[in-house]
């Protein structure tokens, strides 16, 4: 059965954060079909070369339109939702991956630094100054008081921002929900149903098939793209993105996406 879902936001976080500027509210409105069906064996990205893998996940662009499947409609009457890939439980925007550079932003090749963020490890977009996650954040499911430092002045943030990012999940180690994406699939945290991280089992978008019934799902992970670099189901190729120093260990299919 077709369920439509509406997501709307001012893009306001639950939390005050650190930024260099004051964030400015959004506004976010569209429509799109929940979890819609999809096939292992039918993926929407299916990058035959390395060229045609960074062109989709090292492309800050790459999820401006969205799989006809999902029957997106976008409704929002000012900004671009063209660098959105979903929307966080709180509110927050989850944009595309990618710098402006098209590399990680916290993990980049060549000379770029890397991206600034808060504790919550989110920062203001330049042009619109909406406060958005480009990596999983703890701080939806357990907002903090009072005035949160930056990821520089906090030493286990600085230290890997990735290891950071999932350890704010260890209280939430089974299947937990954590955004909705622009196509209208589920956004988990790190762990899965066992309560195991999630470090294989998904492919190009950071999408897997997680369950016996075949829902498909994108699963924040410690390596890029952090939560989804594109929009699934994409395939599993042998070789990986030139576009980040923190590159999962291989694509490889869940047991329910078949061998």
């Amino acid at each position: 059965m077709d369920v439509p879902l509406i997501v709307q936001s001012n893009g306001l976080p639950l939390f005050c954060p650190n930024t260099p500027a004051t964030i400015k509210e959004l506004n976010v409105d569209f429509e799109v079909k929940f979890n819609p069906n999809v096939n292992v064996n039918s993926p929407v990205q299916n990058p035959t070369t390395s060229s045609q893998l960074n062109s989709i996940v090292c492309n800050i662009s790459s999820q401006a339109s969205v799989p006809s499947a999902s029957n997106y409609v976008s409704y929002s009457s000012s900004g671009s939702l063209n660098t959105l890939a979903g929307i966080s439980v709180d509110g927050v925007t989850i944009l595309n991956v990618n710098s402006a550079n098209n590399v990680d932003p916290f993990y980049p090749t060549g000379n770029y630094a890397s991206e600034l963020v808060d504790a919550c490890l989110g920062h203001p977009n330049a042009a619109s100054n909406g406060y958005h996650y480009h990596i999983a954040s703890g701080c939806p499911l357990n907002p903090p008081t009072g005035t949160i430092g930056s990821c520089k002045s906090t030493p286990a943030c600085n230290a890997s921002i990735a290891n950071y990012s999932i350890s704010k999940f260890s209280p939430y180690r089974t299947l937990t929900v954590i955004g909705i994406a622009k196509d209208g699939h589920v956004i988990y945290g790190p762990y899965d149903s066992t309560g195991a991280e999630v470090t294989s089992g998904f492919d190009i978008c950071n999408g897997m098939f997680y369950d016996s019934i075949g829902n498909y799902a994108y699963f924040a992970t410690r390596t890029f793209p952090y939560i989804t670099g594109c929009f699934g189901p994409g395939n599993y190729p042998s070789f990986l993105p030139s576009c980040t120093t923190n590159k999962p260990a291989a694509y490889t299919k869940s047991i329910y996406a078949g061998k």
